[in-house]
């Protein structure tokens, strides 16, 4: 297995980007953003970003724009080498790793908003959250010029809103959906998992298990805070359920079909 380019600035992305026409004419770029703590729902990602491209970017930045609360993102868990083995794993060519000045020289000046959806569900609850994670994919898309980028269900409404971001400035990449991946537990997959003590993560798969049932949005939350959960919303739209709870501090999602 090769080791794949660390790349740490925009120039630096550039210069590879650039290296990748001079060398073949007709090949594609698949990108994967993230910001690190991979696990093996971003290893789903990979493995599919691999299969339909010629070369495939990761980028791993803990993107501060799109936390609303300063202690989350500094306790957002950084686990350099586990993502590195995992990038290799999964015949990644080259990572990029910017820092925040490189990638936010305006200083946040200019942004990305969306004045519907993005201020629902999660953005209800979390003030500038979109407008964060669209900012920061439009950057990376520019940067990386992909051909197709790959996000999961998990984060579906983030999913609907990027997509949406691509139509309207008619961006030339395709936007690949994954099936979001799940534990034995049917807890899916997040990195902020690895913040949830054992006692929790054996309470937070009761989000996947009431997903699964047929009972109101009312019931729904009712159970989840009779069990100590701290809940945001559950709600339904476009024949699916949303859900955000959080518990000792950490806040989960999740959503399913109808």
């Amino acid at each position: 297995m090769k080791q794949p380019l660390i790349l740490h600035t925009p120039a630096e992305l550039r210069q590879w980007r650039q290296n990748l026409k001079t060398n073949s004419q007709n090949f594609s770029v698949g990108f994967v953003p993230t910001m690190g703590a991979l696990h093996q729902g971003h290893a789903e990602l990979l493995k599919l970003a691999r299969q339909q491209n010629d070369f495939i970017v990761l980028s791993i930045f803990v993107n501060p724009t799109q936390f609303n609360n300063p202690d989350d993102f500094k306790n957002y868990p950084i686990t350099w080498e586990q993502d590195l083995k995992l990038a290799q794993q999964n015949g990644v060519d080259a990572i990029f790793v910017p820092n925040k000045n490189d990638l936010y020289p305006d200083d946040y000046a200019y942004k990305v908003t969306e004045n519907n959806f993005s201020h629902q569900l999660c953005g209800a609850h979390r003030p500038g959250h979109f407008d964060g994670v669209l900012s920061i994919v439009l950057k990376l898309f520019m940067l990386t010029q992909a051909n197709k980028a790959y996000f999961g269900e998990k984060d579906y409404q983030q999913l609907q809103l990027i997509k949406g971001m691509v139509d309207s400035f008619f961006l030339p990449i395709e936007i690949i959906p994954v099936p979001t991946v799940r534990e034995s537990s049917g807890l899916a997959l997040s990195s902020r998992n690895l913040r949830l003590n054992p006692q929790q993560k054996e309470k937070a798969v009761l989000i996947s298990k009431l997903l699964k049932e047929k009972i109101s949005t009312f019931e729904f939350k009712e159970q989840l805070e009779s069990q100590g959960f701290k809940v945001d919303y559950v709600e339904d739209h476009s024949g699916r359920r949303f859900v955000a709870a959080e518990i000792g501090n950490v806040r989960l999602i999740d959503n399913a079909k109808i």
